[in-house]
C-alpha cells in the first residue's frame, strides 16, 4: 500500500492545469476490482480512508449538490450490521439472502455510499448518475493505493428495512458498498466488453 501525500485540497477558484498523465493511463488499462471475499486486513487507516473519502467526492456534480454521502462500517460496528442483516434474512426464512452475506462480512472495510437527490433542478437521474461516479472514484483511489476494492449492492441495496438498518432515510438509495481490504492473491483479468462493437457515429 502507498504512503504517499496527497496535495492539499486547492483554494477555491484556484487555476488546475490539465497535464498528461500516463502513469493514470496504465492505472486504467490495467485495472481490476478484487473478489470481496479475497480482501483481508489491513485495511486503510484512519488517514487514508480520509483521503480516500476526499477523493471520492472530486465527481462531476451537476449543481454542486452533493447529493451522496458515506456510512463507514469497520470493526464491530460492521459485524453488527451484517449480524442485523442476518437476523433480517433469517426472520423471514431467506436462507439465500443471508449466504449472500459473506461478500460483506470477510473484508475489513465497508463504506456504503448512500445516494441522497437533493430537490434542486438538476434532474434527479443526473444526481443518481453522480452518486455512481462517487463509487467509481472510491473503488479506483482505494487501488490506486495498493488496496483490493470490489463494488457491490446484493440485496440489502435495495431492501427498505435493511436501509433502515443502514439509517438510510425513505427518499435515500445504496447506490453501492464499496468493500476494500488487502488482496490474499492477484486477481485474475476477466472477459473485457469487445468496444469496437459499442460505437456508432451520429450522421
Amino acid at each position: 500500500m502507498t504512503d504517499a501525500v496527497l496535495p492539499p485540497a486547492p483554494e477555491f477558484g484556484a487555476p488546475l492545469q490539465i497535464l498528461p498523465s500516463p502513469e493514470v493511463l496504465r492505472f486504467l488499462a490495467l485495472r481490476r476490482s478484487a473478489p470481496a471475499v479475497a480482501l483481508r486486513s489491513p485495511a486503510p487507516t484512519a488517514a487514508q480512508l480520509q483521503d480516500l473519502i476526499r477523493l471520492a467526492a472530486r465527481v462531476p456534480d451537476h449543481g454542486k449538490l452533493a447529493p451522496w454521502r458515506f456510512v463507514v462500517l469497520e470493526g464491530d460496528a460492521k459485524d453488527r450490521f451484517a449480524a442485523g442483516l442476518e437476523q433480517l434474512a433469517q426472520s423471514r426464512g431467506d436462507a439465500v439472502a443471508a449466504s449472500k452475506l459473506g461478500k460483506l462480512k470477510i473484508p475489513p472495510l465497508a463504506i456504503a455510499v448512500v445516494s441522497s437527490p437533493k430537490a434542486a433542478a438538476i434532474p434527479e437521474w443526473e444526481q443518481l448518475l453522480s452518486a455512481g461516479a462517487v463509487c467509481t472514484n472510491l473503488t479506483y483511489a482505494a487501488s490506486a493505493m495498493g488496496f483490493g476494492a470490489n463494488w457491490i449492492t446484493d440485496w440489502y441495496s435495495y431492501d427498505r428495512e435493511a436501509l433502515a438498518l443502514l439509517g438510510a432515510s425513505a427518499d435515500e438509495k445504496v447506490a453501492g458498498f464499496i468493500l476494500i481490504g488487502t488482496v490474499v492473491e492477484p486477481p485474475l483479468e476477466r472477459e473485457r466488453p469487445d468496444h469496437s462493437k459499442l460505437v456508432s457515429r451520429w450522421g
